[in-house]
């Protein structure tokens, strides 16, 4: 794994998400914020535990270990939620401008929310997180796609595709 397939894959994430949001910006504020049987529960939630994921993993794979959860309450609204997972996006192109081959095969050191240490690979932690997010934009996916506002297509064949 290199940096610059670590990029196209984060940018195929971007995009991905942007597919969401999209799809999402088409709903009334109560199907943003309904209940659905999910893990994590409807949009709101299932959109804040993906961003979560991402910020975390940043955070600890720039030496932070944060202990506290974003919470959906926090974004009472779709557009509060997109904005932050815009910037939380700019802040990982930032991170991953900073990276080397040689530090995406190191291991890195954190504490899990709960002060456990745990040590990890940056490349294989910055593919969890893409693929965690792949999972999650999927159930996303299927909750406005019931609401009657699919997002389409998100492979990453489709986004190579549309960005040659």
């Amino acid at each position: 794994m290199n940096t610059k397939d670590i990029q196209l894959l984060y940018n195929y994430n971007r995009w991905a998400n942007a597919r969401i949001l999209n799809a999402a910006s088409n709903l009334t504020v109560e199907q943003f914020l309904a209940p659905a049987p999910f893990p994590h529960g409807g949009l709101r939630s299932t959109l804040t535990h993906v961003l979560f994921a991402e910020w975390l993993w940043r955070k600890r794979m720039e030496g932070d270990s944060p202990s506290v959860w974003i919470q959906p309450e926090e974004f009472p609204t779709l557009e509060p939620l997109r904005a932050r997972l815009l910037e939380e996006g700019a802040a990982m192109d930032k991170f991953i401008a900073s990276l080397t081959d040689e530090k995406l095969a190191s291991v890195f050191h954190y504490k899990t929310t709960r002060g456990d240490p745990k040590e990890d690979v940056f490349w294989q932690v910055m593919i969890h997180v893409v693929n965690h997010g792949t999972q999650h934009r999927s159930e996303a996916a299927a909750i406005l796609t019931e609401m009657g506002s699919s997002p389409g297509d998100m492979d990453l064949i489709v986004f190579l595709r549309e960005n040659k």
